[in-house]
This record gives C-alpha cells, sequence and structure tokens, in this order.
C-alpha cells in the first residue's frame, strides 16, 4: 500500500499540485477528502460554492478508511488542508505512518488576498498556516521528515520542485505531467468554483508581479490582523522549507 499526502492551506498553489499528480496517471488522486469531517461531520459553517457529494464519508475514521481501501488497489496521492486534521492525525499514528507527507506554504498576504476574492468571510482558521506548522511539529515529533515546498519556489521551478518532491517521496519523474487540459478532473465537481485559475490554464503559472502586503493592507482588518497571526508559522515553515531544500 502506498499513500502520499499533501498538506497545505487554501490559495496555496495546492490544487495546481494536484493537478500535476492527477497528470501523472499512476496514481489514484482525491480532493480534500477531509473537509467533509470539517464542514459536515463537525458541524462547521460550510464555505461559499461547496456543493457536497452525497456519497462520501463525513467522520474522520469513514475518510480514513476509504483512503486506506483505495490504497489496496493502486497508489494514492491526495492533497488536504493541515487544519482539518491537526487533532484527529496524530491521535491515529498508525494512519499517521502509513503516507509520506509533504507540505506546501503560500506567503499569508498573497493566500489571503486569494481567499478574499472567493469568499470573504472566512475565519482566521481558514486561513490554515498555523495549522499547517501544528501537524508539522506533530509528524516531526513523531521522527517523520516531511518535505516542505514553498509555492513561491513551486511557481518560479515547477519542474525543479516537482522532480524533489517525487524523488523524496520514491515516485518516478515524470515532467510530461506539468501540463494538461481544460477538463474538469473527477471528484472537482463540488468545489469547481474555487478552481477557476488551474482548469483554465494549461500548466503553473509563474507569480504575479504585485505589491500584496499593500493591497492587504488596503483591506484592513480582519484580514491585517489574520496575516499578523499566521506570519510567524509561515516564516518557520519557511526555514523548515529551506532546511529541507539544503539537505536534498
Amino acid at each position: 500500500m502506498t499513500i502520499h499526502a499533501l498538506w497545505c492551506h487554501p490559495r496555496s498553489v495546492s490544487t495546481a499540485f494536484e493537478r500535476i499528480m492527477r497528470q501523472r496517471g499512476d496514481l489514484t488522486v482525491l480532493h480534500e477528502p477531509f473537509m467533509y469531517d470539517y464542514y459536515i461531520g463537525a458541524g462547521n459553517k460550510p464555505f461559499e460554492n461547496f456543493e457536497p457529494e452525497p456519497d462520501h464519508p463525513t467522520d474522520y475514521a469513514g475518510i480514513r478508511d476509504m483512503i486506506l481501501r483505495l490504497g489496496t488497489d493502486a497508489p494514492v496521492f491526495f492533497k488536504d488542508m493541515a487544519y482539518y486534521v491537526q487533532d484527529s492525525l496524530p491521535a491515529d499514528p498508525d494512519f499517521m505512518r502509513a503516507m509520506s507527507h509533504a507540505f506546501l506554504v503560500r506567503d499569508p498576504a498573497e493566500s489571503i488576498l486569494s481567499y478574499h476574492r472567493k469568499d470573504p468571510g472566512f475565519a482566521c482558521e481558514e486561513v490554515g498556516i498555523e495549522g499547517l506548522w501544528r501537524l508539522y511539529q506533530q509528524l516531526r515529533a513523531a521522527g517523520l521528515k516531511p518535505v516542505v515546498i514553498r509555492s513561491a519556489a513551486l511557481r518560479a521551478d515547477p519542474a525543479g520542485q516537482m522532480a524533489r518532491y517525487w524523488q523524496a517521496v520514491g515516485l518516478p519523474d515524470c515532467p510530461e505531467a506539468l501540463s494538461w487540459d481544460s477538463d474538469v478532473p473527477e471528484g472537482w465537481k463540488s468545489v469547481e468554483a474555487w478552481h477557476a485559475e488551474v482548469l483554465s490554464s494549461t500548466g503553473i503559472k509563474p507569480a504575479e508581479d504585485r505589491d500584496y502586503r499593500t493591497e492587504l493592507e488596503a483591506l484592513g482588518a480582519p484580514y491585517t490582523d489574520f496575516d499578523a497571526h499566521h506570519r510567524p508559522f509561515y516564516d518557520l515553515l519557511c526555514q523548515a522549507a529551506d532546511e529541507d531544500a539544503h539537505q536534498k
């Protein structure tokens, strides 16, 4: 059984990462399966334009068992928000150790501005970078060594960053997967409205030349407060990413 998890936060370029993994063609790929536990099973406020699939499990154990079941037939990749599982996954060490782990992190000003365009009513926890750091700490405390990738590095060098990731988790290099068509992948129907940028592109786009911090200041509170809360955790993850890249 082979399972690969990408832990991320909203608007972190993770969907483009997932799109590449789908394009490989050698993996069963799941899109944020644990959102059903966080937003439906736990009763949190659903986000805008989320249309749940009626047959998807809605509790942690059911989702975990679905992933394990799929993993008996073919290698599985899924990407998910770390804050969905920051408490439940560390309490499930067998499952935690049954997969490879990678983390993807984007500057909070960039991700907050992008989130605001989709759903201006999001909560501070949903920025997700604190949860990403908390889960990273839990995995390291358990003796695991997850890969950490900056979204900026991924956008600047998709081929190099994906090759580094694939090597780290034991997958063969697949540069042809770096471009894709405009078809809506299976599993995206419930959140299709959130991924127009990926659906309208054929590959990861370079970062825009914008002053995100100034744009965020123009939005003001609570978004600037969200940035101030999550930025220390972003800095810690960037340090982990730099150390990880240097070791490779």
